[in-house]
């Protein structure tokens, strides 16, 4: 199986997740289904119905959390330099509006646009790796063609 890279903190989030699961989200719904059981008839119970599906909801996104920390290969930014790569801060400006923007490139379990963190394998991420500050990169995007040009890049 390939490896699945990630950055350090990327990979303490997912580890802090698994570990809410297990250790609260799991005997939570444990004990809810347990009570659930004692009103009765469970046929025409939902809340028993909805405690049930829950389980399978936190079982499933547990086994996920698993298989993917099994195959995680952190990597330190830190110990990076040169062009744009995993790992690496990149601030850029818009061609067309002057709009500078600063993304974090990262795995795609860790990709959060909102916090700005770019999934390696998005169109704008593929279209920066290799290159270096002072480019001008296109990205084809679903809009159309965007026009960047990397101002900075940095490893942290």
């Amino acid at each position: 199986m390939e490896k699945i890279l990630m950055t350090r903190a990327g990979h303490a989030a997912l580890e802090a997740e698994l570990k809410v699961l297990k250790s609260e989200e799991r005997p939570a719904i444990i004990q809810a289904i347990a009570e659930a059981r004692e009103l009765g008839d469970l046929k025409e119970n939902a809340e028993y119905h909805s405690a049930r599906e829950k389980q399978g909801f936190i079982e499933g996104r547990i086994k996920e959390l698993e298989g993917i920390l099994g195959l995680t290969e952190v990597i330190d930014p830190s110990t990076l330099s040169g062009a744009v790569k995993f790992g690496a801060t990149v601030t850029v400006v818009d061609e067309d509006t002057d709009e500078e923007k600063t993304w974090q490139i990262v795995g795609e379990h860790e990709a959060n646009i909102e916090k700005g963190l770019l999934n390696m394998k998005s169109p704008i991420a593929r279209a920066f790796i290799g290159k270096e500050e002072g480019d001008s990169v296109e990205v084809r995007t679903p809009g159309g063609v965007k026009g960047y040009e990397i101002l900075n890049v940095i490893f942290k």
